[in-house]
C-alpha cells in the first residue's frame, strides 16, 4: 500500500507558519516511507478565499521546497462530487432532511447555554415523516450519528482518544443552499484522494470523531490519524503575532533563508538525539510521525535568528550574493560599480560570517558595490577627523609603491608605517576603514582592500583625501 499524506489549508489568509510545519511534517513522513504528499486548497468559503492567497501558499511551500505530488486540488471544484454523496446517504436512510427553522435552532442554543453545555442538535426531525415538512423552508441534510456506544481513534500522536457517541450530534453535510459543509466536503476528498495518515493538528481531534460517522456510513476505509499540538509562543502562551506567528512570505521578507526554517519547524516538537543541524536527507531518513511529541511545543525567534546565522555562514556565496542582490539594488538603485557582484562574491566569505539574516548582509555589503562618493555614517565621518586626515595622507603615498595588494602584506606595510610614525595601528585603520567602506564596521579592513582591488581602494582613499 502506497502511503499518501496531504496538506489542506484554506485559502482565506497567507501560509501561517504553524500551518507550514504541518505541510513540512507530512512532506517528510510521505518521503520517508516512500508516499506521495498530495495538496488540496480548501476553498469552499468563496467569501473568504481569494486567489492572492492561494497563489501565497503555493508560493510559500514551493519556497520551502515542499513540493506536492500531482496537481493541487481545489475543494470547490469537487463540489458536484460532495453533494452527490450527501444524496446517497440521504437514499440510504443515513441521513435525513432538517427543516428546523431558524427559531428553533436559536431555542436549542439558548437552551445549551442555560444548561451550560455545547450547542447540539436535539434531532427534532431526525425521525419525522416527511408529511410534516414546511413549505416555506429549504432543509438542510444532517448525518444520522450513531447515538449509542462510543468512538475511538487510535491516534498515532495522542494515543488512543475515546469520545462518547452521546456526545456527537447530528450535524449539517448539506446547507439549504444545496452547497457541502467542510465536514462532508474533507473526508469525501480524504477518500477519493486515496489519503491513508491524515496529519493535522489537535484543534482537529473533535471534527475527526464527527468526521469518522460519515466513513461508517458510506462503510469506506478510515485513514489513519495523527494530531501534531499546536505552536505556543515561548512564554507558553497560545501563538500569536506577537511572538511570530506570521506568514512564511513574512520570514523570507525578514531574510531568512528556507533550510534554516525548515530545520527549526522540524524541531518543534520533534528531535533526533542532541542533533540540532539536520538536513533535508536526514530530515526524510530519520523522521516518523510517532515521534512527534504530545506536548505544545514552544516558538522562538531568537532560536530561529540563530539557527539562520548557522546556515548563512555554510551557504555558498554566490548563492548569497544572488540573494542580497534585490535589496541593494532596492536601495541603491543605479549608482553601483559595474564590477560590484563580482567583488561582492568575493568578499562575502568574511561578510557572511557576522549576518544573521538576507537583510542585514545585503546592509553589510553595500559598500563593496556603491559608486564613488561613499554615503558616510555619522561614526565614520568622526574617524575622519583632522588626525585622521593627515595619517591617512601619510599611508597613501606608501601605497603608491604597493604592488602585493594581498590583505595579508597590506596589514604587514600598515603595521611597519604605525611603528615608523609611532602610532598605534588603530589609527591609520579606523580612518582607512571610514574611507573604504563609508561605515565604521566592516570585515578586517585589509581583507576589504584586497577585495576592492588596487585601483578602486586608491579611488576610495583619494576621494575622501580631496
Amino acid at each position: 500500500m502506497t502511503i499518501v499524506t496531504r496538506f489542506a489549508p484554506s485559502p482565506t489568509g497567507f501560509l501561517h507558519i504553524g500551518g507550514a510545519r504541518t505541510a513540512l511534517f507530512n512532506y517528510l513522513y510521505a518521503k520517508h516511507v516512500g508516499g506521495k504528499f498530495m495538496l488540496r486548497i480548501e476553498d469552499t468559503d468563496r467569501e473568504r478565499s481569494s486567489q492572492e492567497a492561494v497563489d501565497a501558499i503555493l508560493g510559500g511551500l514551493s519556497w520551502l521546497g515542499l513540493d506536492w505530488d500531482d496537481e493541487p486540488i481545489s475543494q470547490f471544484a469537487r463540489k458536484d462530487r460532495h453533494i452527490e454523496i450527501a444524496h446517497q446517504l440521504l437514499a440510504q436512510g443515513k441521513a435525513y432532511k432538517c427543516y428546523c427553522s431558524p427559531e428553533e435552532l436559536a431555542q436549542m442554543r439558548e437552551q445549551a447555554k442555560a444548561d451550560g453545555k455545547p450547542m447540539r442538535y436535539n434531532g427534532l426531525w431526525r425521525d419525522r415523516a416527511p408529511s410534516e415538512a414546511p413549505k416555506d423552508i429549504a432543509p438542510v441534510i444532517r448525518i444520522k450519528s450513531n447515538p449509542t456506544g462510543e468512538t475511538k481513534i487510535h491516534d498515532i500522536i495522542q494515543g488512543e482518544v475515546t469520545v462518547s457517541n452521546a456526545e456527537l450530534d447530528d450535524f449539517v453535510i448539506l446547507r439549504g443552499d444545496g452547497t457541502p459543509t467542510y465536514m462532508l466536503a474533507v473526508v469525501v476528498d480524504d477518500h477519493d484522494m486515496g489519503v491513508t495518515h491524515v496529519v493535522r493538528g489537535d484543534d482537529h481531534l473533535t471534527n475527526t470523531f464527527r468526521q469518522l460517522q460519515i466513513y461508517t456510513s458510506m462503510a469506506w476505509d478510515t485513514p489513519t490519524f495523527a494530531h501534531m499540538p499546536l505552536l505556543h509562543g515561548a512564554d507558553g502562551k497560545k501563538l500569536s503575532k506577537r511572538h511570530g506567528a506570521l506568514g512564511v512570505e513574512a520570514y523570507r521578507d525578514m531574510g531568512f533563508l528556507p533550510e534554516a526554517v525548515n530545520n527549526y519547524l522540524l524541531r518543534l516538537g520533534w528531535g533526533h538525539g542532541d542533533d540540532e543541524i539536520i538536513s533535508r536527507d536526514q530530515a526524510i531518513e530519520w523522521f516518523d510521525i510517532a515521534d512527534v511529541g504530545k506536548g505544545a511545543a514552544r516558538f522562538d525567534m531568537d532560536k530561529l535568528t540563530s539557527l539562520n546565522a548557522h546556515y548563512i555562514r555554510e551557504s555558498d556565496n554566490s548563492r548569497l550574493t544572488d540573494l542580497v542582490w534585490p535589496f541593494i539594488l532596492k536601495n541603491l538603485g543605479n549608482n553601483i560599480d559595474k564590477t560590484a557582484k563580482t567583488r561582492l562574491i568575493t568578499g562575502m566569505s568574511s561578510l557572511k560570517k557576522r549576518a544573521k539574516n538576507i537583510i542585514e548582509l545585503a546592509e553589510n555589503s553595500s559598500f563593496y558595490v556603491h559608486s564613488i562618493p561613499l554615503k558616510m555614517n555619522e561614526k565614520a565621518t568622526a574617524m575622519l577627523n583632522e588626525e585622521g586626515i593627515a595619517n591617512l595622507q601619510q599611508f597613501r603615498a606608501i601605497l603608491n609603491n604597493v604592488q602585493d595588494w594581498s590583505g595579508q602584506n597590506l596589514h604587514h606595510v600598515a603595521g611597519k608605517f604605525a611603528v615608523n610614525a609611532d602610532l598605534k595601528l588603530g589609527k591609520i585603520a579606523q580612518p582607512l576603514r571610514a574611507a573604504l567602506t563609508g561605515s565604521n564596521v566592516s570585515p578586517g579592513v585589509f581583507a576589504v582592500m584586497e577585495v576592492l582591488g588596487r585601483d578602486e581602494s586608491l579611488a576610495r582613499i583619494d576621494n575622501v583625501l580631496d
